[in-house]
This record gives C-alpha cells, sequence and structure tokens, in this order.
C-alpha cells in the first residue's frame, strides 16, 4: 500500500512535468513542432535491454539506461524525470511487469501515443517464482527471464521489431544485427552446454535473492539460494541452517555471492563452512566503473561460467 502511494505521487508530478515540457516547447518553436533527431530516442529499464538494444540499434539509435550505475534494480523506484525521459523516448523497453512492475502505471499515466512501448518479455517462456514475498506474492513468474538463452533471443527479437516499426528504411540492419546477437547466445549456450556437461557437483549454492533458477534448469544444475526472488527477502535462521547442512553433507566446496548487493550472507555460510566464495552475476545492472568501460552481458555471461565451472569442478 505505502509502495502504490509512493508511486501515485511520482505519476502525478511526473504528469505534470510532461505537460510542462510540452506546453514548453510548444511556444519556443512558436507553435511549430519540435524538430525530430535523426536517431531514435530509445529508454530501457535493465542492462541486458540496454546492451540488446545498444548492439541491435548500433549507431542508428540514442540509448538511454533508465536505471543509474550501480543501483539494485528490485527497489528501484522511478522519480519524475525518469518518467519524463519515458514520455518523450521513441522506444521505451522494459523486461515485464514481474520484473518492473511500476511501468505499467507509468505507460498508462504517460499516455505517450508516439512512445513505442516493448515488453520485451513478450511470447518467453516463464517459471513460477520459487519464493514468494510481499512484493512477490503467490501466482507471481520469476522476472530473471534473459538467463535462459531461447528467451533472450525472443528479447532481441521484440527489441529489433520496435526499431524495425520507428525506422523501416533500415529494417536489413537491424534484423543482421539481431541475427547475429542470437547466433552470439546460440554459441554461448553451446559452450555452457559442453562445460557443464561434466562436473563433480552440479548444486550451486547462492548467498542472494534467487536469480538463476532459469539457468539451473536450462543446463540441469540445482540450485539453492539463501533469499526469494526480491534481495529484500531475508532468509531466516531456519534457512541459513538448512544451507549450511547442505553444505556439509555435499562436501561443497564453493558458495556463490550476487552483485550489487551485499555479500553478507555468503560470507556468513563461508565462514560457517569453510566454503570458499566466488561471484555469479545476474547482469540486472553494472558498476559505475564497469558502465564506463562498456562491459558487455556477453562478458559477463562467460565470467559467469568460468566461476561456475570453478565452483562445480567441471572438467
Amino acid at each position: 500500500m505505502k509502495k502504490n502511494i509512493i508511486l501515485f505521487f511520482i505519476v502525478s508530478a511526473a504528469i505534470f512535468l510532461v505537460a510542462f515540457f510540452f506546453i514548453r516547447h510548444f511556444i519556443a518553436s512558436n507553435g511549430e513542432p519540435r524538430a525530430s533527431s535523426s536517431k531514435i530516442k530509445a529508454v530501457t529499464t535493465l542492462f541486458p535491454l540496454y546492451d540488446m538494444a545498444r548492439y541491435i540499434g548500433g549507431d542508428n539509435i540514442e540509448l538511454t539506461l533508465l536505471l543509474p550505475p550501480g543501483v539494485e534494480p528490485h527497489s528501484f523506484e522511478p522519480k519524475p524525470s525518469d518518467i519524463v525521459e519515458i514520455s518523450e523516448a521513441d522506444v521505451f523497453v522494459y523486461t515485464g511487469k514481474f520484473m518492473e512492475p511500476w511501468a505499467e502505471d507509468i505507460i498508462n499515466a504517460t499516455g505517450g501515443k508516439n512512445v513505442k512501448v516493448v515488453d520485451s518479455g513478450y511470447g518467453v517462456k516463464m517459471v513460477p517464482a520459487v519464493f514468494h514475498d510481499a512484493d512477490e506474492p503467490a501466482g507471481s513468474a520469476d522476472p530473471h527471464i534473459w538467463l535462459d538463452f531461447d528467451n533472450a533471443k525472443i528479447m532481441a527479437d521484440n527489441i529489433a521489431a520496435a526499431l524495425i516499426e520507428k525506422d523501416p528504411a533500415n529494417i536489413n540492419f537491424y534484423r543482421q544485427n539481431s541475427e547475429q546477437y542470437k547466433n552470439i547466445l546460440s554459441a554461448l549456450d553451446n559452450e555452457y552446454r559442453t562445460t557443464l556437461a561434466n562436473c563433480e557437483s552440479r548444486e550451486i549454492v547462492y548467498g542472494g535473492h534467487y536469480a538463476f533458477g532459469y539457468l539451473a534448469d536450462r543446463y540441469g544444475l540445482r540450485y539453492l539460494a539463501a533469499q526469494g526472488v526480491s534481495p529484500d527477502a531475508e532468509p531466516t535462521a531456519g534457512d541459513l541452517v538448512k544451507l549450511v547442512d547442505q553444505i556439509r553433507e555435499n562436501n561443497i566446496k564453493y558458495v556463490f555471492y550476487e552483485e550489487l548487493a551485499s555479500p553478507k550472507i555468503a560470507e556468513v555460510i563461508a565462514g560457517e563452512t569453510g566454503a570458499k566464495m566466488l561471484l555469479l552475476n545476474a547482469a540486472h545492472n553494472l558498476s559505475k566503473e564497469d558502465m564506463e568501460n562498456g562491459v558487455t552481458y556477453f562478458e559477463i555471461l562467460e565470467e559467469d561460467l568460468s566461476n561456475i565451472k570453478l565452483g562445480l569442478g567441471c572438467k
């Protein structure tokens, strides 16, 4: 209820700002429409979407990642300026209602007829969320859809289709880039299958929120996470005891921790069991340093595979 009230005030403020900017531009141009940019203005919510749009759109788009660097997306609340950014875009790409529950309210409130809204998760295969809390009630789906390579291909196609709709003159450019992106995903998928085919252990113990269900299911791994789908869902003492017992019983040598969140839970588990720690990055967002260095989604996936290989003792 508190989040809904806050979102109501944010959206109301944003509507006022959108109207203000429209009037200002109208007056400044003496009633003439504002000159449009030669590039498509695209706004994405999460980093995987940003990376897909960056690759597919290339220099034909002016791209913005809504999430500030280093911000954990599950706790993200859009500011009025973010909503103005969306309303002035040509294309707005989000993951889906389970990952960004605030997006649909903003879309309805701004009423941006010129904005092509892309639910990138349209048509993907979703699985039920394993854990539930106040933000992810029973019946919710696991929102981390980009960690299944088949889903990621569908997301890339959805983004390409939106860019083609806005810029049909460059249809071959967007289609070619989309196909190249999907070919890289296929190569990575094969690399994951080959690498994870023969491992001493098939059990990932994750000292973070439940983000890797899709990946684990795709490659036949067992996945145990300390928290629910949202990182705000704190594990109970009983949950931690079960994980510690599981690690000791199965002689698990590594516990994984997540990006952009405190590794405290993983540190506690490692301290109790003597296990070592490894990063497993779900690629929700990037740190400021990684963003400045141009880190890609593919590079994150490669590093994840390297760490999983080490953690599970794969040959």
